[in-house]
């Protein structure tokens, strides 16, 4: 997030991470990177030493999923994927709660991340021998279960959030304006979604360890090495939902990550979920208070991006 978030105190913060991760640590620096959590450079004498995670807790993501999320993570990293930087471990476990978040921390690791999307095709190739390894790992204990998110009344649902004004902030009346233009297309986007979710769950037994978000703003480029960072979204699900950037790529991936070529109907559904999932996150921070901050302003953009941009994924219209 570009803002330290407003509930929670700087001093608490510290006080944890020196108490259950290191206890040189000696100031903490809020860095605007990312979207969705919050992270600082934990440091001890001017030298940064720790990454500072700070995880919202959202109906998708709760403590506990987040916990067995960075445990699997670590799991996987000591199985021998050394592209996975993983959570460093408490006594207890791998997150600590704090003002209605989790607190996790990783290494300090130098390096740059990049910006989204693939560079050229080397930068494709070499994501997809990663995203090879991980699928074909075996698969950690107590890893989250993806499971559909998106309800097949949510159409309905934010037709009844429109209905009165959104006078929470600069962006409420005009996010709820663009949401209610575009109630026929979340109708048509749900119903496309819910048959092809049901036939992902039918398929469970061939499912794998899936990042959740690969795309390289989640890698992390050092002299020798390329790592997957961020792994809240770790878990078994279907392949797809890790090689939807790799296919709209258009590189020549396919050799590298060696494994059955992606079903068409399952990054369609992906695609979808992620669409739709988005739309139902702005929407609740929008009819939040809320100020106008940097973070607003990027939410806001996500938002129109997810209603006006066209799918990446279409396959056969869904029985």
């Amino acid at each position: 997030m570009r803002e330290a978030p407003e509930h929670l105190d700087a001093a608490d913060l510290l006080e944890v991470v020196r108490r259950h991760w290191d206890t040189d640590v000696d100031a903490l620096e809020h860095l605007p990177v990312g979207f969705g959590a919050h992270h600082w450079a934990a440091s001890v004498g001017g030298v940064r030493r720790l990454f500072v995670t700070f995880d919202r807790l959202l109906p998708k993501r709760d403590a506990c999923s987040l916990e067995h999320a960075y445990a699997a993570a670590a799991d996987l990293a000591r199985s021998g994927l050394d592209f996975v930087l993983a959570s460093s471990p408490t006594v207890s476990g791998y997150t600590v709660p704090l003002s209605g978040g989790a607190v996790s921390v990783t290494p300090w690791v130098d390096g740059r991340s990049g910006e989204g999307s693939f560079v050229d095709e080397a930068d494709a190739v070499e994501t997809a021998s990663i995203l090879s390894r991980l699928h074909a790992s075996q698969v950690p204990a107590d890893i989250p279960v993806w499971k559909p998110v998106v309800r097949s009344d949510l159409g309905d649902e934010l037709a009844g959030r429109v209905t009165q004004p959104w006078r929470t902030g600069p962006f409420g009346e005009p996010a709820r304006e663009a949401v209610a233009a575009h109630l026929p297309a979340v109708h048509e986007w749900v119903r496309r979604y819910v048959p092809l979710a049901e036939r992902a769950v039918l398929a469970h037994r061939s499912w794998v360890p899936t990042h959740g978000e690969p795309d390289t703003g989640n890698h992390l480029l050092t002299r020798t090495r390329r790592y997957l960072v961020d792994w809240e979204s770790l878990a078994l699900a279907p392949r797809e939902r890790d090689l939807d950037s790799l296919v709209a790529s258009g590189a020549d991936w396919q050799a590298a990550y060696a494994s059955p070529d992606p079903d068409p109907q399952m990054l369609e559904m992906f695609d979808l979920e992620w669409r739709l999932s988005e739309i139902v996150e702005y929407s609740a921070w929008f009819r939040a208070r809320h100020t106008g901050t940097a973070s607003d302003t990027v939410a806001f953009e996500g938002l129109l991006e997810e209603l006006d941009r066209p799918p990446r994924f279409v396959c056969d219209r869904p029985s």
